[in-house]
């Protein structure tokens, strides 16, 4: 698989990262251990060297998995983890970027990871109870002790990343962004793009909606968080329906699938964009992989585009609650 450069950092990554939450958290029941570490395996034996995971996964139990996943191939692959809970009892109390908590909870992750250092280490949640200069600067203490090589953020605004870049400079940020969530171009891309920024894409796929997988019909297992999500309740499936329609119309005369188009959109709207799809599937697996195969025309994108401007997605990204936890 072809690499890509996060930013001015010098990073290098697998074009197509693997997110690895959904194999212990958040969607429906986890999957086995032994099933998910062959199925990171088999992502890295095909070309992936990109691998995210979080402490708030499980919580702990992904970045266990991946790590005993990855042992055997440490040096060859880049882990991303995040940090910026609280736990007591194995279980999140809220945001703590406090640097004492960063730096306790880097240990542990190093510990989970069976490894001695972070390529590129997150904060999940910006804090507004921490500056985020402090956070930087915990970070940076941790970057020249070699227990982490790059800083990130997360769903953080432009001027969060502005104030953090100048204590120690951003390598990336991760936000959510798909043919359904395209907020970031407003702001944060040319951001990005100013300071030497690579941007990490979660949920490209729009948690499974874009890949023509889910109807208005799907019903969802009771742990799934998806039931919590304005933008899948029925009706809005229903209506959203319509963007799915267009990349199988587009996927149809290309002779790929809406999944594909999804991400070879991406990968076509900046150099240093680099999507993490995840599954817990392997044929789904085989099948993201293969949109970095898939080449768009300018005329293909500009036809999408045109498209898009007629469509409406209907439904927040996330619940109320949840929203509130978004730096905006």
């Amino acid at each position: 698989m072809d690499t890509r450069t996060l930013g001015v950092s010098g990073l290098q990554v697998s074009a197509l990262g693997y997110g690895c939450m959904g194999l212990s958290w958040g969607y429906a029941q986890p999957l086995d251990r032994q099933d998910a570490i062959r199925l990171i395996r088999a992502a890295a034996e095909r070309g992936v060297t990109f691998f995210d995971t979080a402490q708030i996964y499980g919580p702990f139990t992904n970045e266990e998995v991946l790590g005993e996943a990855l042992a055997p191939i440490r040096d060859q692959v880049v882990i991303a983890t995040k940090f910026g809970f609280r736990y007591e009892d194995g279980k999140s109390r809220g945001l703590d970027s406090r640097p004492e908590t960063v730096r306790a909870n880097t240990e542990e992750s190093l510990r989970r990871l069976r490894t001695d250092r972070i390529d590129l280490y997150y904060q999940h949640r910006v804090d507004p109870a921490v500056p985020i200069e402090e956070v930087a600067g915990a970070v940076k203490a941790l970057i020249g002790e070699g227990k982490v090589r790059h800083f990130g953020l997360s769903e953080a605004s432009a001027q969060t990343i502005r104030r953090a870049h100048a204590v120690q400079p951003v390598t990336a940020l991760q936000s959510e962004y798909s043919l359904w969530w395209r907020e970031p171009e407003d702001a944060l891309l040319p951001t990005l793009e100013e300071l030497g920024i690579g941007f990490v894409a979660y949920s490209p796929l729009g948690r499974g909606f874009l890949t023509g997988a889910i109807t208005a019909d799907t019903t969802f297992e009771a742990s799934d968080f998806r039931n919590t999500v304005p933008r899948f309740a029925p009706e809005n499936r229903q209506a959203n329906q319509a963007l799915v329609d267009l990349l199988a119309r587009i996927g149809a005369a290309k002779g790929v699938t809406p999944a594909q188009i999804a991400l070879a959109w991406l990968l076509a709207q900046k150099p240093w964009v680099v999507p993490i799809p995840g599954t817990t599937k392997l044929h789904r697996l085989e099948e993201n992989l293969g949109a970095a195969r898939v080449a768009l025309t300018p005329g293909d994108l500009r036809e999408i585009d045109a498209a898009l401007r007629q469509i409406t997605v209907a439904g927040g990204r996330y619940s109320e609650a949840a929203m509130r936890s978004i730096d905006r």
